[in-house]
């Protein structure tokens, strides 16, 4: 499909190209026998998966303790020790709590 240059082309114009290409490349491949491709590559993960999940957790840990820390100790005017004191979180909830 020629265009010219001045005219702009449309989505579907695109997507019409890219069909009769893909079918082109798997009319080629069914002549080929379907032979291996050399070129494929295989993705090795740099980080597991598993290894991704577990720091997740430990960054939302790390965060919610230095933002417990800076909201208590540096806005509230506390001291930052104080903030992982089992007393101070049982006087938060009896604040939550009261009604």
């Amino acid at each position: 499909m020629s265009v010219d240059n001045t005219q702009a082309r449309t989505r579907e114009e695109y997507k019409k190209d890219k069909h009769d290409a893909d079918q082109n490349k798997q009319v080629k491949v069914e002549k080929a026998d379907a032979a291996p491709n050399p070129n494929k590559r295989i993705r090795i993960r740099l980080i597991p998966i598993w290894l991704r999940l577990l720091l997740l957790v430990v960054f939302i840990f790390v965060s919610v303790v230095a933002g417990a820390a800076v909201g208590y100790g540096m806005l509230g005017g506390g001291k930052i020790a104080d903030v992982f004191k089992e007393s101070t979180w049982t006087h938060v909830l009896d604040l939550v709590d009261k009604k």
